[in-house]
């Protein structure tokens, strides 16, 4: 099974970042040249998924940082379940790619899977009521919308999926 060759790790010096290529520039660059100074400042938190036989390879990432949605930007159906706060604590899941030649093997799953998990466990310390994700595209809405995510009203590629959601699945 691919999962079984591959782990989830928070990036660090020892991978190697210049070599990852998922066809999307900005991807590449954010990768190479800034999810580390990111990291450092405490903007955002890179994880990478590495091949178990070659640990300092990046078949894939994501980053996840700490958000807030207008209450009046989500669904009525959701907003009034919560708190009348204007802003609403959330996870931003600010970028996700799988390098080229490791498309088809299941790894965005795999890695949208890891980071709903780690969002849903730090939501139980710091206060997190959904998970916010800004598709790149209609077909990464797509992808999005198969686990879950609802797209937000009124936003073409911004969707959302509850931390209740979450720990249901």
């Amino acid at each position: 099974m691919a999962e079984a060759n591959f782990s989830v790790e928070i990036l660090s010096a020892s991978h190697d970042r210049t070599a990852f290529d998922c066809g999307v520039t900005a991807l590449n660059s954010y990768l190479q040249q800034y999810a580390r100074q990111d990291m450092e400042r405490g903007i955002a938190t890179p994880y990478v998924l590495v091949p178990s036989i070659h640990k300092t390879e990046i078949a894939g990432f994501y980053t996840l940082t700490a958000t807030a949605v207008k209450l009046t930007d989500l669904p009525e159906s959701t907003a009034r379940k919560l708190p009348r706060y204007p802003l609403v604590p959330a996870t931003l899941l600010g970028r996700l790619a799988v390098g080229l030649t490791y498309r088809g093997k299941g790894l965005g799953e795999r890695l949208l899977v890891d980071a709903l998990k780690r969002s849903l466990e730090a939501s139980r310390v710091v206060g997190s009521a959904a998970m916010i994700v800004d598709a790149k595209d209609p077909s990464g809405v797509r992808f999005y919308e198969r686990y879950g995510f609802t797209l937000l009203p009124e936003q073409d590629l911004r969707l959302f999926i509850a931390m209740k959601t979450i720990a249901m699945l």
